[in-house]
């Protein structure tokens, strides 16, 4: 086991769990990630890439694995079909990486149809020896994330997280739906209890996590080694700080939006809540950025769209987006906006 996974957790009695961003496209750029670390999150992973255009030294593809030393451990996530382009990929991004984390999981059309993605879990050999070889290739932890099976026929994530552990998998997170459902219906938790129960390597839980009630009750029911968060933490990242608050892992007056709020917390209104907490994070978003990546209008615009989703009068984002803006104007009008309530 390697000195970044700790090994696999007992009984949950109440205990802090790390808390994963799960890597999502367009969403976990490096300036995301970082904002996502200081909001609670104890891992994050890079926007899934395609291993094959790694390997070619795809620019766009090689411009995703950015990262920094403020983002530690640094986890690059691949996808693809081919063993070779993924074993090759792992070993030109393991000489910054400190764990490489392989795609099982990604249900989109244009991952499962390249027989990549989720769509491996139809080919449990060929995903297990694909595994094998890139385990063999690199010297740092490789860890695997998948979904309960393809939803043709029975559920396989148990059969090959067995056989992935004794490769050398060092830790797997199981996404509690099927390839087939993609996002709807809901996560069957207890079957991730049962994968939890048949290997002795740590086992991350994902899916319908988004407060700290879903986390408690996913802890309680699989025995997790810990929370792997997706489209909960889209537009906010806040929910990793919100959730250790909630189980008493941290104090809320320690959370940096509370701390940086002048005034009295406890006087706003919940509404008044969402827009302190999302200004502030958007406003360390675009601060990141500047650090780091550069300011790119198109990530902006997905994220600003993001962090004012369900908030009154959110579709002034969309006008000020379609107007003639520069990057410094469109992230200030962002910020104008969250300071109106």
């Amino acid at each position: 086991m390697g000195e970044l996974i700790a090994p696999k957790s007992g009984e949950w009695g109440g205990e802090a769990r790390p808390l994963f961003l799960a890597p999502m496209a367009g969403v976990t750029d490096l300036p995301f990630r970082l904002l996502a670390k200081e909001c609670g999150a104890d891992f994050t992973i890079t926007e899934f890439t395609n291993s094959t255009a790694l390997s070619r030294a795809a620019a766009i593809s090689w411009k995703r694995m950015e990262t920094c030393e403020a983002e530690s451990p640094f986890i690059p996530q691949i996808f693809g079909g081919v063993t070779e382009d993924m074993a090759h990929a792992a070993e030109l991004l393991a000489a910054d990486a400190d764990i490489i984390d392989l795609n099982f999981g990604c249900p989109a059309p244009k991952v499962t149809k390249i027989c990549a993605g989720a769509a491996l879990m139809g080919q449990p050999d060929d995903l297990v020896s694909m595994c094998e070889t890139i385990v063999d290739r690199v010297d740092i932890p490789v860890t695997a994330k998948m979904r309960l099976g393809t939803g043709h026929g029975a559920f396989n994530a148990k059969e090959i997280c067995q056989d992935l552990e004794q490769v050398g998998v060092e830790r797997l997170c199981i996404h509690g739906r099927t390839l087939k459902q993609r996002y709807s219906g809901v996560a069957d938790w207890e079957y991730i209890s049962d994968v939890v129960q048949s290997v002795d390597v740590p086992v991350v839980a994902n899916g319908d996590i988004v407060d700290h009630i879903s986390s408690q009750a996913c802890l309680e029911q699989t025995n997790a080694s810990g929370l792997m968060i997706g489209r909960g933490a889209i537009g906010r990242p806040s929910i990793f700080g919100e959730i250790k608050v909630g189980m008493g892992w941290m104090e809320e007056d320690d959370l940096p939006w509370i701390r940086a709020h002048e005034g009295d917390w406890n006087e706003l209104s919940d509404i008044g809540r969402q827009f302190a907490s999302r200004r502030w994070c958007w406003n360390r978003y675009i601060e990141l950025a500047k650090e780091t990546t550069g300011l790119e209008l198109k990530s902006m615009r997905g994220h600003a769209v993001s962090f004012t989703k369900g908030l009154p009068s959110a579709k002034k984002i969309r006008s000020i987006m379609h107007g003639k803006v520069s990057r410094e104007e469109f992230a200030q009008a962002t910020s104008n906006f969250l300071a109106t309530n």
